[in-house]
């Protein structure tokens, strides 16, 4: 389906040089967060002999993370019959690699929520949040199930970060994004398609080079450049493939990507995808192991986000 910009996208001088629009990359805020996610909570973490009264000190210095903590452990997803409000408890039923997740996700999010109040155009910031999540989590569990072998959380953070090009634009080009909130499209891919013609790079690259300069590992960057194409991506296909099936199952469920306007994604599209066959191959077996996996991902999603933000 071709999709067509809004008349007044033509009153525009875009696309821009690749000089230009990396000049406006380059003057966006720098995120401390992206460089030390929480270090001391994820060394306490990542240690067999921690105990929870540790990880639980740890926590208690951010408010913050204390309370989206608290708010995680008693939604319904953990459907527990009387309310918790001992951050020690609250860690021993969530468990490390839950924490981990939220160690990881809090201050990333609320530094982009300080750069977003820079930003001049109105935007449903909660929802881009509540689906960036959600990749994350549908991204770690579909690459726990190949051969990959991950020993720290490049699986949770290629998901968390993929639409932060979404965000640098908002920052960096205000009056395009607008023009792009106004355009319909079928596709992830036929968006960033309107992108590419409007401005001159998508957000999968303007997020890619917001990344690269604040030196993240070639894995998460090229998963963010590549999430909308994984099978153009030169090396690191399945993070990419696995985000973009992550994507596209967050979306079936109801959770938009936050900015843009997207047919809504019909059931087992996904398997449609470039990512889909890097993934899984043809449709045998493994794809269908795959399929019933994540049909119980997808159905346990909408709790497993309640109390995140």
């Amino acid at each position: 389906m071709i999709t067509a910009l809004p008349a007044s996208a033509t009153t525009l001088a875009a696309p821009y040089s690749d000089e230009a629009i990396s000049r406006r990359i380059a003057a966006c805020p720098k995120l401390a967060s992206l460089q030390s996610v929480n270090r001391a909570l994820g060394e306490l973490v990542r240690s067999e002999g921690s105990l929870n009264s540790q990880i639980a000190e740890v926590i208690r210095r951010d408010p913050s993370l204390s309370a989206r903590l608290l708010r995680m452990v008693n939604s319904v997803y953990f459907g527990l019959s009387t309310r918790v409000n001992n951050i020690e408890e609250a860690v021993f039923f969530l468990g490390l690699r839950q924490i981990r997740e939220l160690s990881m996700a809090t201050p990333v999010i609320e530094e982009l929520e300080r750069l977003q109040q820079d930003v001049s155009v109105s935007l449903p910031w909660k929802e881009l949040w509540n689906h960036s999540l959600g990749t994350a989590i549908l991204t770690r569990e579909i690459l726990a199930a190949t051969p990959l072998h991950i020993d720290d959380d490049t699986d949770y953070l290629v998901g968390l970060l993929h639409n932060v090009g979404k965000v640098v634009m908002a920052y960096a080009f205000p009056d395009e994004l607008s023009m792009l909130l106004e355009t319909p499209a079928e596709t992830p891919a036929d968006h960033a398609r309107c992108e590419r013609e409007l401005i001159g790079w998508d957000h999968a690259r303007i997020g890619a080079d917001y990344l690269r300069r604040h030196r993240l590992s070639e894995e998460i960057v090229y998963a963010v450049s590549y999430h909308n194409e994984p099978d153009r991506a030169p090396r690191h296909r399945l993070f990419a493939a696995a985000v973009q099936v992550a994507d596209y199952l967050v979306r079936h469920k109801g959770i938009s990507g936050g900015f843009e306007e997207i047919a809504p994604i019909a059931d087992n599209a996904w398997v449609k995808l470039p990512g889909w066959k890097i993934l899984y191959g043809a449709d045998g077996p493994e794809s269908m192991l795959a399929r019933a996996s994540i049909a119980n991902s997808l159905q346990r999603l909408p709790s497993m986000l309640q109390g995140l933000l």
